[in-house]
């Protein structure tokens, strides 16, 4: 027996070192890296087999708390020596969830294309602009904000390229003399970006700091349609020249555009301008203009924006055409009215921006229930 008990060694403690380990093999599913080096464990102790710790989350009730869980759970359960696993939960201060320092970016001007809903056109608007600007003899970026629905590679005639690395840096391809970026060239056309609002957040930060932008006078970001995460994060991350908002003539339209103006105005982003377009139709045999979807509605934004109206661009089948072709309709048929109209906004907006230059972006009086709405 007591030759047995020479040889016999009671089991090593755990230790946290042990148990940091097996978690570091445990992936987050939203971004796909271990909840280690992510910084979501917290409090961890082990003592006598019993190991317990804290998983700090971004939002809380997420969907993603139960798989973490369990395979944490398991993770650790497979160290010898541990007898039970006592996980709790906690939720990321709102002060840590994002980077919102500055970047400085090589660009005179920065202006927001936006609207409050989609369909309005507001990416045909954005590609124009930036086109025309670029015409003019302006070095012009232009930026897919648009997670979900990137549509600018296809409207500018680049659904196929794609960006090469450089070092630690992306370098954007450029088509009608712009250069342009996109997530859409970054994933397959047919997949699905599923993300939630900080994997968004990090997006916008990245194509606007990883990306070899160059030297610009003018970037042009066609934002997605709404007041959420990356209208935020882009005014967080830059300071704006300003913002021109697309509507059309519905009163549907005008509500929600009216709201998104308003978000720019309570985050200190100068609204340079509206644009209503879709505005009316001229008919090709006898030439009478039709306001089809309604009239009034940019003047009336102008006004309770306090916005110059830009102009009001025609429903104009070149338009269409353009934007599928890959070939904006200001390099397409500059002389078709629709062409002639965002050539005019273009011209204003830049005496808009000259003016405002005085006036820099700010979010220190960012009022906080526009915080505890849009930031998760």
């Amino acid at each position: 027996m007591k030759n047995f008990l020479k040889f016999f060694k009671p089991p090593e403690p755990v230790t946290p070192d042990q148990v940091l380990a097996a978690l570091s093999k445990v992936l987050e599913p939203e971004v796909n890296r271990d909840l280690v080096s992510l910084g979501m464990i917290h409090n961890l102790t082990a003592r006598d087999g019993v190991v317990s710790f804290t998983i700090r989350l971004r939002e809380a009730g997420t969907p993603l708390q139960v798989p973490i869980e369990r395979r944490a759970k398991k993770a650790v359960m497979a160290i010898p020596g541990v007898k039970t696993v006592d996980v709790s939960f906690e939720t990321t201060p709102r002060s840590a969830l994002r980077d919102t320092s500055r970047l400085n970016l090589d660009a005179k001007s920065v202006v927001a294309v936006a609207s409050g809903k989609g369909g309005v056109g507001k990416t045909t608007v954005a590609v124009n602009l930036a086109v025309a600007l670029g015409q003019m003899g302006h070095r012009v970026g232009l930026l897919d904000g648009d997670i979900h629905g990137p549509n600018v590679p296809q409207m500018m005639g680049v659904p196929d390229e794609q960006p090469f690395a450089f070092g630690e840096q992306i370098f954007p391809p450029q088509a009608h003399g712009i250069t342009v970026m996109s997530m859409g060239l970054l994933v397959p056309a047919d997949a699905p970006v599923i993300w939630r609002g900080p994997m968004m957040h990090q997006a916008i930060r990245q194509l606007l700091r990883d990306v070899m932008w160059g030297e610009l006078d003018y970037l042009i970001v066609d934002l997605p349609p709404g007041t959420g995460d990356v209208q935020l994060t882009l005014t967080q991350t830059l300071p704006l020249a300003g913002a021109v908002m697309v509507t059309t003539p519905q009163n549907v339209a005008f509500a929600d555009v009216l709201k998104g103006g308003e978000m720019f105005r309570q985050l200190h982003v100068p609204v340079l301008g509206v644009i209503e377009n879709m505005s009316y139709y001229v008919c090709p045999h006898c030439g009478q203009a039709e306001p089809i979807f309604g009239e009034g509605a940019g003047e009336q934004l102008s006004r309770q924006l306090n916005a110059p109206l830009l102009s009001r661009v025609p429903l104009d089948p070149a338009v269409r055409v353009g934007g599928d072709g890959g070939l904006p309709v200001v390099l397409a048929a500059p002389a078709s009215p629709a062409g002639k109209a965002l050539h005019q906004a273009a011209d204003v907006l830049i005496s808009g921006i000259n003016a405002s230059r005085s006036q820099p972006a700010s979010i220190t009086n960012l009022p906080q229930h526009t915080i505890k709405l849009h930031v998760k």
